[in-house]
């Protein structure tokens, strides 16, 4: 049995240093609109998400034509690269996917980061065995899970992601099969 994950990196949102509540952008609002007409096609049947308000922002109008709710998991929230401002945000990431075991002073290592996005993973495949599953996340666990099943996801894979993006995963049981970005 088959179970499909559409993982969803959210649109484009307003820089705010408030992590869970920083909204979309006026172009994000627009792009996660234009995804979600795309999305209605593959007949969605669950939708959740991290608890950030951009990937809830992303996700939701998903949810509207169902009259469901979004199921919200601290596991697909986004990881926590420190606790404090980096100096070169993009540096930053490059040394903790270079060294997966690294963490900054209180954030996540990349092995720590993925550990818990694939749990929540395995728990989504378990829960909705069968199911057709939009996943509102963000790039970077996005990608730490997809790495975790397939090494070619990897940092030069995570620079080109988009805002949003979809990834449709395919899973047999726990097994992933195949991964697609669905054209639309």
């Amino acid at each position: 049995m088959k179970t499909f994950l559409y993982f969803i990196r959210h649109a484009h949102s307003v820089y705010t240093p408030d992590e869970l509540n920083r909204p979309l952008s006026e172009r994000g609002k627009r792009d996660a609109e234009r995804i979600t007409d795309k999305l209605k096609k593959e007949k969605i049947e669950v939708v959740c998400s991290s608890p950030y308000r951009r990937a809830i922002q992303t996700v939701e109008g998903l949810v509207v034509d169902k009259d469901k709710e979004i199921i919200l998991l601290d596991g697909l929230k986004e990881r926590l690269l420190s606790t404090k401002p980096v100096e070169d945000f993009d540096s930053a990431i490059c040394k903790v996917w270079k060294c997966p075991s690294f963490a900054f002073q209180g954030g996540e290592s990349n092995l720590l980061a993925q550990k818990r996005g694939v749990s929540a993973t395995f728990s989504l495949l378990n829960t909705y065995r069968g199911k057709r599953v939009a996943v509102g996340t963000h790039g970077n666990l996005m990608v730490l899970v997809l790495n975790h099943f397939d090494k070619r996801f990897d940092y030069d894979f995570w620079k080109n992601l988009e805002m949003p993006d979809v990834y449709r995963l395919t899973f047999d049981h726990e097994r992933l099969v195949d991964v697609e970005k669905p054209v639309y």
